[in-house]
């Protein structure tokens, strides 16, 4: 601003060398009873210029903001939005998802003082990747909508307003999976006829989207098109495919792959009772690398780490009935019996096998087994931890956790059981909200 400059050129000359520059505000007249002191006017002009600057435009008629629609949603309780509000903090991110996902399940909206720290989140996710934005968006309802249309940076949450084919044909591609996952709950069938008359034409993001949604709820009705996405040209979608059909119960892939376990791993009576006899597999041939197992990483490994890699893999991938039904025994008695130096790969492939098929019984096993042992001394044994307690049901792991019994445990597991009850807190505020609306 030029007057602004000559202001202060004049306040640096002194106003006996330097004529006071008139100062013109729109919607201001200029005062009547202006003081004779050239000073005490250079200091009236520079307020006025600087209120005038901070107000950043000239006055004029505001109109009043349209309200937000109704929303008959109840929010969450008080508990409920505090807990919200540290997760937006940064006290486990993560399970912000999760949050919003069990809010919308039980029909809560989120408190709307917390909806412009939820919309900035969600807004700062990947577009390819839109379940966090779609749940903000259900969860903050009316007013989040209300929002987007004040603030441009939240006009995502506008973008969940398409419905029907409209979604599908003009849609982007977070519209487009919503449109699709919507209908293969209404109408699987429909939603898998949709996926293989558009499967040739889609390019690699599509195609993985696709099987991402069949991800959802699998069925041996779904198995012949992941089988053929095993070929793939694109090497994501052939890994999808092979996950999503490891978790299928009774698929051709799960057979398979439990024919392999089964020649790789066995029980065997010996001195001191019952102990795990591995067998592992030498080589990884083209069968295994279709149905998802990949050879081991890096040049350098040793045999044994090779073959390590591949029981874990083969394992990973197994259906976990393979093993209560061929040794007769609960998850929790399998853990029981002593495996040696392959525990680690055991722990962490029959982990992997259990979040893949959301087995409630093997996850809560294998949390408790290392708890009472401590993790299994393998590097990525702590991560299969933290990765176990954020998908367990937390009903079933978490009842019996108290502060004085997480004093006693390994750092590593302390972590990661807190998080286990972090969640088992969280849910229980929203079923309590939800049973009292």
């Amino acid at each position: 601003m030029s007057t602004w400059q000559d202001l202060v050129t004049a306040s640096l000359i002194g106003t006996e060398r330097s004529v006071v520059p008139p100062v013109a505000v729109p919607g201001v007249p200029t005062p009547a009873d202006a003081p004779a002191d050239p000073a005490a006017i250079l200091l009236d002009r520079a307020a006025l210029l600087t209120v005038a600057r901070r107000g950043g435009r000239p006055p004029e008629q505001a109109e009043p903001l349209p309200a937000a629609e109704p929303d008959p949603a109840p929010a969450v309780s008080q508990a409920a939005g505090h807990r919200l509000a540290r997760i937006l903090s940064g006290e486990h991110p993560d399970l912000l998802t999760e949050w919003l996902s069990a809010a919308v399940d039980r029909g809560l909206r989120a408190p709307a003082h917390l909806l412009p720290a939820l919309l900035d989140r969600a807004r700062r996710v990947s577009p390819a990747d839109p379940e966090l934005r779609r749940l903000a968006a259900e969860a903050g309802g009316s007013r989040a909508r209300w929002l987007a249309g004040l603030n441009s940076d939240w006009k995502f949450v506008t973008a969940f307003s398409l419905t029907g084919d409209d979604a599908w044909r003009l849609g982007d591609a977070g519209q487009r999976r919503g449109y699709l996952t919507a209908l293969r709950a209404r109408d699987p069938g429909a939603a898998r006829e949709l996926i293989a008359a558009n499967w040739d034409a889609a390019g690699p993001d599509e195609r993985v989207m696709f099987v991402n949604v069949m991800a959802g709820g699998p069925s041996l009705a779904d198995e012949p098109l992941l089988e053929a996405a095993l070929d793939d040209r694109t090497a994501w979608v052939r890994k999808m495919a092979a996950d999503v059909l490891a978790r299928l119960p009774g698929s051709a892939l799960g057979q398979r792959m439990a024919e392999r376990a089964l020649g790789c791993l066995r029980l065997a009576r010996g001195i001191g009772g019952t102990h795990m006899v591995a067998s592992p597999l030498a080589e990884c041939d083209a069968a295994m690398r279709r149905d998802g197992i990949t050879p081991s990483p890096g040049a350098g490994r040793s045999q044994l780490a090779g073959q390590a890699h591949l029981l874990l893999e083969v394992i990973a991938r197994t259906p976990l009935d393979t093993w209560t039904g061929a040794f007769g025994r609960s998850a929790e008695q399998i853990l029981a019996v002593p495996a040696g130096g392959w525990a680690p790969v055991l722990f962490t492939g029959w982990s992997r096998a259990a979040m893949a098929q959301r087995d409630q019984e093997w996850m809560t096993a294998l949390i408790n087994w290392a708890i009472a042992d401590g993790l299994p001394g393998h590097p990525s044994g702590a991560e299969t931890l933290r990765q176990l307690v954020r998908r367990v049901d937390p009903a079933l792991a978490a009842p019996g956790i108290t502060t004085s019994f997480l004093a006693v445990l390994p750092p590593a597991v302390r972590d990661a059981i807190t998080v286990l009850r972090f969640r088992y807190d969280m849910l229980k505020e929203l079923d309590d909200d939800h049973s009292a609306g």
